[in-house]
């Protein structure tokens, strides 16, 4: 079966608007929707934003019984090259928030129990694969972004996409992700850009959907 974790309601819509049979509970807390998605059961976790969040819904994702768990959602763009509303899917997803360097001498990323920062994903081949940083906030740091790109090679920046990585990896369960960039570093203020263009980046995204999880 197929789970999708997803951050934001508006983000569920992209993949609850393309179900039938759509039905709707709340466990543990979480909005839960299940139905069809080109003839497959799948179901919809909304788990709220940020990495703690996202660990928790991709945990009961796999509870009830997904042997693919997909995130989908928005993602900020650190390369200039990109463009707002394109669509990639995760190759690999570092932590970038999370820094044991000082006793470990790991990169910054590093979980304890792995020796490096990336995790991998299944890139299925829909999308250009592209590397996500993710951590638990949303600014326009330079230092941030200046790590994410400069040092760890993320050219996308997200909050949730890492955390869904970390709990598949270690429950033996496939992961696979799409973002849509709706914010570019050095084309405005990311934040302000976020808030312009979520609209038209959901949109994008909902019509890309029935492609993207075939």
């Amino acid at each position: 079966m197929k789970a999708f974790v997803i951050a934001m309601d508006n983000e569920a819509q992209c993949v609850v608007g393309n179900m039938t049979d759509a039905s709707e509970t709340r466990e543990f807390g979480r909005r839960v929707i299940r139905g069809r998605l080109g003839g497959e059961s799948v179901v919809v976790i909304v788990s709220g934003i940020g990495k703690s969040n996202a660990a928790a819904a991709t945990q009961m994702a796999i509870s009830f019984g997904a042997d693919i768990v997909l995130n989908i959602g928005v993602a900020g763009g650190l390369d200039p090259e990109l463009n707002v509303g394109d669509i990639y899917e995760i190759e690999s997803a570092v932590q970038y928030d999370f820094d044991l360097s000082d006793v470990t001498g790991n990169m910054v990323g590093t979980l304890d129990e792995r020796d490096t920062p990336y995790i991998p994903l299944f890139t299925p081949g829909k999308r250009q694969a592209m590397v996500i940083g993710s951590g638990d906030r949303f600014n326009d740091s330079d230092d941030d972004n200046d790590l994410l790109l400069n040092v760890l090679g993320c050219p996308l920046r997200d909050m949730e996409c890492a955390a869904v990585a970390q709990v598949c990896e270690t429950a033996g369960v496939k992961c696979i992700a799409f973002k849509c960039i709706t914010d570019v570093r050095g084309k405005g203020k990311m934040t302000g850009q976020y808030v312009d263009n979520l609209h038209g980046c959901l949109e994008k995204l909902a019509a890309a959907v029935p492609d993207l999880v075939s």
